[in-house]
């Protein structure tokens, strides 16, 4: 166990020779040197499906450590621009993450404050002439030293030439510009949308350096966070019915059927009242294996 002074442990085990280290093992970073980047990706690392997450958010760490280390030296440096696009269908983890990297800007001091605020159209876009650059500026007061995130952020274009989004866009580049080292934005959406969004104004994209594309779940990942969640709620599933799961999880056709958390979620809490439903009904003695497997009987599938 590794102490480091003011903040929480950090646990690294170290049980192979060093011919039997992995590559990922053998880097493995002091953690009083590399304490933010460490704690990120402990609270990643039961994410699952994440690795090109975990990947983009080393890479921004290194940039900004590299970065410092050079100007320690004297060496020519560059004011980095950190605003970032999330890309994703609901469900993949655009909020979380976006948590995740404010808590590690402000360990590293490029945000002062580290608050997240989280936005949405109503926030932003006033009812009348005025009101919506006035509300996004607000806005961005607010955010100053932290970092603001507005998902669904093609909402903003919804609404047609006249509608008021758009100025709530053009005030936003305006902040970008102006204040582009006092905050920092986040705008996340569904691929599609956010494509033809980034086409409402021309100086949107190019502001926008750092892209992360979150990735629908595969049907491996799927089946492992149902067994994470079964297992967090003491629950244990026959073999037979992760069998079903399994096959259920392969042959889902997306985009009818969204391949992320809340997906699984919803079908776990399903399972769980179907268990709990069909104990009633039968009348059988309540026990701790009873109370605690789940069946094949107990998933039932509808279109969603």
């Amino acid at each position: 166990m590794v102490h480091t002074k003011g903040r929480e442990k950090i646990q690294i085990t170290l049980t192979a020779t060093d011919k039997e280290l992995s590559k990922e093992e053998k880097t493995l970073l002091s953690p009083d040197q590399h304490y933010p980047l460490l704690k990120a990706e402990k609270k990643l690392s039961g994410m699952i499906g994440m690795q090109h997450v975990k990947d983009f958010i080393r890479e921004m760490y290194a940039l900004v450590y590299v970065n410092e280390s050079r100007a320690n030296l004297e060496l020519e440096t560059t004011q980095q621009n950190y605003h970032m696009l999330f890309i994703g269908n609901p469900g993949t983890g655009k909020t979380t993450i976006a948590r995740i990297m404010a808590d590690m800007l402000k360990e590293m001091k490029i945000i002062e404050k580290g608050h997240f605020i989280e936005a949405d159209r109503a926030d932003l876009v006033g009812e009348y002439i005025g009101q919506t650059a006035q509300k996004t500026k607000d806005i961005i007061k607010k955010a100053e030293g932290g970092i603001l995130f507005i998902d669904e952020a093609y909402s903003l274009a919804r609404g047609g030439e006249k509608d008021f989004g758009r100025e709530a866009v053009d005030a936003l580049v305006k902040a970008m510009e102006d204040n582009q080292h006092k905050f920092i934005l986040i705008l996340a959406g569904y691929p599609e949308e956010m494509k033809q969004f980034l086409k409402l104004n021309p100086g949107l994209p190019s502001r926008f350096p750092n892209t992360l594309t979150f990735q629908n779940f595969s049907g491996s990942d799927m089946l492992e966070l149902s067994k994470r969640m079964m297992a967090e709620k003491d629950y244990q599933p026959t073999e037979s019915l992760l069998n079903k799961l399994h096959s259920h999880f392969q042959t889902l056709d997306y985009p009818y059927v969204s391949h992320n958390g809340r997906y699984v979620r919803n079908l776990v809490e399903r399972m769980i009242r179907q268990h709990a439903l069909r104990l009633l009904e039968q009348g059988e003695q309540l026990n701790k294996k009873v109370l605690m497997t789940l069946e094949t009987r107990d998933l039932l599938i509808y279109e969603e």
